[in-house]
Formats: structure tokens, C-alpha cells, sequence
């Protein structure tokens, strides 16, 4: 990375019209080699009534150019332009959607040879997997290594669905499947799951920003798991995420351990808006995931799975120390 200084944003966008959304601002200073969170502002502290104008002139007024956001910024491939002569959700003959569909069919072929070619240890994996042991290491396997799981076979079974689905959405079935669902509960499906409403309000806002500000899409459940990954944070305190109890005590150790292992300060009154906030929380993870880019630390996506334009991004975590600037 250059010596000039650089700053990226990191804005969570989940919820309704009239959530109190944060954006949380890194910049990089050179001279001190070091990370601050310059910013973070939630939108009740502005005085502009409109919401959305308040993101414009966040923008401006900080001259941002990189933006992370936790929504989808691209849709699934199905187009209108094939109204006509549409051959079937089941039948699309789109190269990326056929490109999927073979990688899937071929997980599932390679798991069912598997099975036949030694049955005894694949019974015998299939129940040392269903153990309950916390100290597993859940990034130890990929969802996609043989043998899969009963959730990720029927997931693959499902099949994929051109209107429903993103080339990315598969991507990402193949590295977290397992890992969201045992962790964080949730049952990864696709774009779908994110409401018209919001869609619109995405598709507005975009008109009222800079034409050269570079919007990115991440994951805050999926960037945990790359920090435990690195052995950053631990898995229980992950779990602790989902009491509402203990959520606020381990997203101040979360934030502890991302500013001692990457060089990040955070003054006192906005580590604690963060830890009593989980939108906060939320932006704050998405600024660093925007660091990890600006310092080359990203997880490499195969070109199926950004055919669709997502600007999908994931942070590597594990190569810390060779791509400090």
C-alpha cells in the first residue's frame, strides 16, 4: 500500500427505512504506520431530515472513494431480456449458471463415489460429525470436502435457481455453508432473503452518490469467521454473538482483539458505542473488512462466482503480518 493516507468506510444497511444506521470511517496515517477509527457517526446526531441524503454527504464530506456495505449489489442472472423464449429455471443456458450446475453435480458425484467406494468410513465420518465438540476447529473443512453433510447435500439437491440465486451464493454455500449454520444459526440460502423494499431503497440511494465512489458487498457473519480463522477471536465468543445477555460483552473483545492484532486505536466512547450497538458493531466490521482491501488481504473468488458484477469481497486475516503497509 502507498504511503499516501487512505481511509475506507464500512456501513451496515440491514433493517428498515427508519433504522439508526452507522457509518464507521478507518483512516491510515503513514507516518505513525498505524489505523484510527476517525468516524463514527450514527444518523440521529445529523440534522438533514432525509436519511439517505445523510449518506451522500457522509461521502462528501470525507471524500470517501471505497464503501462496504452488507447488502446484495447486483442480482440473480435471470433477465427479462429472455421472456420470450425462457427454456426454464431448470434449464438455463446461461454459462454461468451452467458452470454452477456442474460444479454441484460434480461435489455430489465425487461425495456418492465416496460413499460407495468405502462405506464403512464414510458411515464413520458421517457420525464423528455429528459429535458436539467445542473445541472443534469449524474452518478445519470446507462444506465443499468429501464427506458432506447431510444439511449441505440437501442444500445441493435443492439445486440452484437463476431468479433466486447468484453465481456468488454458491461461492459462498461451498466455504461457509457448514460453518454459518453450526455458528451463527443461519441456513445460507441466497439474494432472495433480502426484501423488495430495501432493494429499492438501495437502487435510489446509488443515483444520489458519486459516480466514482467503488462500493463493495461483504459479510459480517462471514468476516467473523475468517478472524476466528486466524486466531483472532475465538469460537465461543462467536457464540456468545447470539445471547442478547453476553452479545454486548463479547463484541467489546471482538473489537479488543481486531485493534490489538491490526494496529487499529478506537477512542473510549466509540468502543463503547460499538459494543452496546450491534449496527455499530456491525459498520465497524465492514471498515475493517474495507482495510483488509486496501492492504491486499482478500480471499481470491473464482471468476464463476463474480460473473454477476457483486464486488463481493472477503478478508484474509491470516496473512496479517506480511501485508502490513
Amino acid at each position: 500500500m502507498s504511503t499516501e493516507s487512505k481511509n475506507v468506510a464500512g456501513m451496515s444497511l440491514g433493517g428498515g427505512r427508519r433504522e439508526n444506521f452507522f457509518l464507521s470511517l478507518l483512516e491510515y496515517y503513514p507516518e505513525k504506520k498505524r489505523w484510527f477509527l476517525k468516524s463514527l457517526h450514527q444518523v440521529k446526531d445529523e440534522e438533514i431530515q432525509d436519511r439517505d441524503a445523510i449518506i451522500a454527504s457522509w461521502v462528501e464530506q470525507y471524500g470517501l472513494r471505497e464503501l462496504i456495505v452488507d447488502f446484495p449489489l447486483s442480482r440473480p442472472p435471470c433477465e427479462e431480456a429472455c421472456l420470450n423464449n425462457c427454456t426454464g429455471a431448470h434449464a438455463c443456458p446461461r454459462r454461468e449458471i451452467i458452470e454452477v450446475r456442474s460444479e454441484m453435480e460434480k461435489l455430489l458425484d465425487e461425495d456418492a463415489e465416496y460413499e460407495r467406494c468405502n462405506p464403512k468410513k464414510y458411515e464413520q465420518d458421517r457420525i464423528a460429525s455429528l459429535e458436539v465438540d467445542y473445541a472443534k476447529n469449524i474452518t478445519k473443512k470446507n462444506p465443499d470436502e468429501h464427506m458432506l453433510s447431510r444439511a449441505f447435500k440437501r442444500k445441493l439437491r435443492k439445486g440452484f435457481v437463476p431468479y433466486w440465486h447468484r453465481p456468488l451464493d454458491f461461492w459462498i454455500w461451498k466455504n461457509y455453508y457448514d460453518q454459518l449454520l453450526d455458528v451463527f444459526k443461519i441456513s445460507y440460502d441466497s439474494f432472495g432473503n433480502v426484501s423488495v423494499m430495501l432493494l429499492a431503497r438501495l437502487k435510489y440511494l446509488v443515483r444520489h452518490l458519486p459516480r466514482d465512489l467503488k462500493m463493495y458487498e461483504s459479510s459480517i457473519e462471514i468476516s467473523l469467521i475468517e478472524l476466528y480463522r486466524a486466531h483472532i477471536i475465538n469460537k465461543s465468543t462467536m457464540f456468545q454473538l447470539l445471547d442478547l445477555e453476553l452479545a454486548p460483552s463479547a463484541r467489546e473483545m471482538i473489537v479488543q482483539q481486531i485493534e490489538k492484532n491490526m494496529d487499529i486505536f478506537i477512542y473510549e466512547n466509540d468502543l463503547d458505542t460499538i459494543t452496546k450497538n450491534g449496527q455499530a458493531f456491525d459498520s465497524f466490521i465492514l471498515s475493517v473488512v474495507g482495510q483488509r482491501m486496501l492492504m491486499n488481504g482478500l480471499r481470491e473468488i473464482p471468476d464463476w462466482g463474480t460473473s454477476d458484477g457483486a464486488n463481493f469481497i472477503v478478508p484474509s486475516f491470516v496473512a496479517q503480518e506480511s501485508s502490513r503497509p
